[in-house]
């Protein structure tokens, strides 16, 4: 049974989590030949990386997003960022948290064009584009406003943006604020940036890494 509660918007996640699953084969022989050719840095993917997966949905697990809901339900979260959106799966689930809690916004952001203009069709669809603020190019840019305390952070993007994302979206995350940074165990070299971040005191923040496939951080502002 899923947290969510409503099986048009459970039916609409399924069919791309099935969409994303299709797709692994793929991707995962992709990165084999490539980490096989020894070419491949995670650090930042080089041109070739990114043209492959422009159109991939590298949808997040079922069991990690119903666990953003509920922590997103229980913070009472209004105010959202989604760092990096793809075709907007895990956003279903972070835009209904909001909507169950009274309504507020999910800042989204995607980089790719053709993912953000299926995105904005998968949530007009849904109902729930009156949740959403997509916002489409980098995150260096587009996180640069920021209007108003942040509640919670879905963090599931490539690792070399993971520093320059927190570094825009800390300074506004408000007294027990939880950010959640996906697969921080199985890229944890990849992470090292944003694990300075986090482990400086100036920063105010305290983290714990869960035992969910590939590690998924939560970090907390304290």
């Amino acid at each position: 049974m899923s947290v969510l509660s409503d099986p048009a918007l459970e039916a609409r996640i399924e069919a791309l989590q099935a969409e994303s699953r299709a797709q692994e084969p793929a991707v995962f022989g992709y990165f084999a030949q490539r980490a096989q050719k020894g070419d491949l840095s995670w650090d930042a993917l080089d041109a070739d990386a990114n043209r492959f997966m422009a159109d991939k949905l590298i949808a997040l697990e079922p069991i990690k997003a119903e666990f953003a809901y509920l922590l997103c339900r229980s913070l009472r979260a209004r105010r959202v960022v989604e760092v990096g959106t793809s075709y907007g799966v895990s956003t279903h689930y972070l835009a209904a948290a909001v909507r169950d809690n009274g309504g507020g916004t999910v800042i989204a952001t995607e980089y790719e064009p053709a993912k953000a203009a299926r995105a904005r069709a998968n949530f007009e669809a849904a109902g729930l584009s009156g949740f959403i603020d997509l916002r489409e190019g980098d995150l260096r840019e587009t996180l640069k406003v920021i209007d108003g305390p942040v509640d919670f952070v879905l963090m599931d993007i490539w690792t070399e943006m993971a520093r320059p994302a927190i570094e825009l979206i800390g300074p506004h995350l408000r007294l027990g604020a939880v950010v959640l940074a996906d697969n921080t165990d199985q890229f944890r070299h990849a992470y090292r940036r944003f694990f300075d971040y986090v482990a400086d005191p100036a920063n105010r923040l305290r983290a714990l890494t869960l035992p969910f496939d590939g590690g998924l951080e939560m970090v907390v502002r304290v």
